[in-house]
Formats: C-alpha cells, structure tokens, sequence
C-alpha cells in the first residue's frame, strides 16, 4: 500500500526564480518547489524552512501548462545537473529574461533594457563535464545531495564526452582501474579529450593515464581549441566556455561595436577576447591571475601573431595602478563578479564603454548598481543560453558613460 505524505498541501505555483524552482505562496508563506511551471496547481511535501523559505518536494502536477514537455533524460529530477527539461527550450529562454530582469529590479534596483535572448541548440552542447565516481560507478550527484547517480549518458554533453564516458565505464571493472579517485573532468574539441582528475585520496601514477590513452580515442594532456577563425591552447587548470555551439556569437556579441585605440581584457583566461580584441584595437591589454591561464594566454597570442600585453595579477591590483584611461574594457568575472574594489577603479577611471559578461546575475545586478549610480547607463542587455536546460544564465551587458 503507497505511504500518504502527511505534510502534503496544494500550491499555485507564480513564477519561476534563479536557479530553477518555482515560487508559490500558502498563508504568505513562500514556499519553493523544483520542476514546476508557472500557473501549475501542484502537491507537494513541505520540508525544512531555510531563509525564511519552505522548500518542498513535488509529489504531483494536478493541474500541468501546455508548455510542459517530457523530459527526454531517464536522469531528470534525480540528476542534479538540469532543473528544465519539463520546459519547451523556447520557453526556458522567455523564462529566464523574465527571470534576468527580476534579478535586477530586485538586487540592484535596477529597471532594464528587456534582454535580447541568443539561442543554440538545446542539445549536445558541452564541451567539458565534472564527473563523480563512488562504489565502482560514475555519474552526477543527486539533486541536493553528495550521493551520485550513475550515468551511461548525458543529453547535454558532446558526443566525444559520451563517447569518452562510456570508455571510462568499461575501464571501472577493470582492476587497473585507481577507485581512490573521486572526481574527474573531461574537455573536448570533439576531436581530442582531455581528462584532469579533480579529486583523490592519492596521486595518480603516469601508467593510469597511458591507460587511458589507449582506451581513450584523442587523449591529450592541452586541447588545441578553434571557434572563430581562431585557436585557443587549453591546459588543466584552465577555463574555456563550455558551450560549443555559442563561442563565436558569445564573441560577436560581447565585441560588437568596440573601437578605439587601447582595450582591457580583465579575467582573461586564455585569451578567448583578447585575441579579437587585439586585431581590433592598437594596444590590448589581457590581466589574469592564475599562472597556468596566463601562460596558455602568452602560448595563444604568439601563436597567433598578436601583440596581447600579459598582466599575471589580481584585477583589482592591476586596475589600482592604472592611470591612462582606456578606451574599452571587457570584463569576464567569475561566479562573485566584479566586486566593490574593480567597481571602485573603473568608476575611477571612467573608460567609455565597458561590456560585462556575466555568469551569475545577483553578482552581476548588485555590481551594476554603482555603476549606474556613478553615470553609466545600461545601453544593452544580452542573454546568450550557454546553458540549455538548466538555470544557469550568461549575461552580456554593454554599458555607456553618460
């Protein structure tokens, strides 16, 4: 006989919000549940109060909207890794503008450009996965949780990552196999495959990665990456966009309309923007602060013939003994944005134009407000998808002086 949940209610569900869960209300107490769409009737299980929040457990959609889809991924909902897959791919990007725009009315009390949104395919598309491995299996972890969820393939990932996963699978029975290691990633061109073990509870010999070298097609210690008329040297410890689909018109879209004389390239990695920034501006100038980025930065614009002027240090350092104003700056933080000391020397130095990309929008609405404050205006706001199927949203705003 099925248990009945004895904590079970009925929510309307309101709206969607970062991150992936919908928004309804019981009593005035808001209460957040996963894979619902707005205007859904649901049953859920309360859980624990965090914030001030309920968080709940779906048990059942008892009323669904017509733009609820049937997730194609036997995973979904157990696999941590996507929150909408229930959702038309044309419906995730309405979603998550609405969503981009509430971030910004509520964390920076800003009114927004509505966002242009940039489509790829929902599919397939990723370049580069974490992968997780306990108990002789490898997987995600589950929703919420440290426990994994084996996996035999990922709707989201390249076929090389599948490819390469479904490799690593017939290698666990192997007893060659070091079950010490705990999580690794894997990096594709679609030709070759680059495999980094993340974590492990001790060193890995030379002879596991021969191994995978002759199990793996393509295994190589730096991917050679080309997108755009360009090539991109990545080694471990280095970070490339994961959207395989999306790099050139990330880079049309982030660039469009830059000129001058002198540009910044802030957070640069391996030189994603700084290579176009240099053959559109005299003087190019790449700040990073990690050494391995750094050096695949000075490996790609050699290659390519390109005069990037290297900074290895923190952006904030490098921005506090600048003195020439230059004349665009491009800025690609990671997930904590830019924060009050960058904001602070670019307020300073007041270069006409800056274009921000931007993984997380709190981080980037609560860095916009004091730009906005000290006289720049938001001229455009881009939502570029580099991340069907999950809540995850990239951001490219362009913002003017005065």
């Amino acid at each position: 006989m099925e248990a009945v949940e004895t904590n079970a209610i009925e929510v309307l569900i309101e709206k969607l919000v970062y991150g992936g869960d919908g928004l309804g209300r019981v009593e005035g107490q808001v209460v957040l549940v996963p894979f619902v769409l707005p205007g859904e009737r649901v049953r859920v299980a309360v859980g624990r109060e965090r914030a001030g929040l309920l968080e709940a457990k779906l048990l059942e959609v008892l009323s669904p909207v017509p733009s609820r889809t049937h997730p194609p991924c036997p995973y979904f909902q157990r696999c941590g890794g996507c929150q909408y897959q229930h959702l038309g791919y044309q419906s995730q990007l309405e979603q998550k503008r609405l969503i981009l725009e509430e971030v910004f009315r509520r964390v920076g009390k800003l009114q927004p450009p509505q966002a242009e949104a940039i489509a790829g395919s929902p599919w397939e598309y990723r370049n580069r996965t974490q992968l997780h491995l306990q108990g002789g299996e490898i997987g995600y972890f589950e929703r919420g949780s440290h426990r994994l969820c084996p996996v035999q393939r990922c709707p989201i990932c390249s076929p090389k990552i599948n490819q390469t996963l479904a490799a690593l699978r017939g290698m666990l029975r192997d007893p060659r196999f070091p079950h010490f290691v705990k999580s690794i990633e894997l990096f594709t061109n679609e030709t070759e495959v680059q495999l980094n073990v993340l974590a492990t509870q001790r060193p890995v010999s030379r002879r596991f990665f021969e191994w995978c070298g002759e199990r793996i097609p393509g295994l190589v210690a730096a991917i050679d990456y080309s997108a755009a008329g360009a090539t991109w040297r990545v080694r471990h410890r280095s970070f490339f966009q994961v959207n395989r689909f999306l790099i050139e018109a990330l880079l049309d879209c982030a660039l469009a309309g830059a000129e001058g004389e002198t540009a910044l390239d802030l957070y640069a990695g391996v030189g994603l923007f700084s290579l176009p920034l240099a053959r559109r501006f005299q003087k190019a100038t790449a700040v990073e602060s990690a050494r391995s980025a750094a050096a695949d930065l000075e490996f790609n614009a050699a290659q390519a013939g390109l005069p990037v002027e290297i900074k290895q240090n923190a952006v904030d350092l490098f921005l506090f003994n600048l003195t020439q104003t230059p004349d665009f700056v491009l800025a690609d933080p990671p997930r904590a944005g830019l924060g009050k000391p960058v904001v602070r020397e670019l307020l300073r130095l007041r270069p006409p134009r800056i274009t921000i990309v931007s993984c997380d929008p709190a981080t980037l609405a609560r860095d916009l407000a004091p730009l906005a404050a000290g006289g720049y205006r938001i001229e455009r706001l881009t939502l570029i998808d580099l991340f069907p199927q999950t809540a995850h949203i990239e951001t490219v705003a362009d913002l003017r002086n005065g």
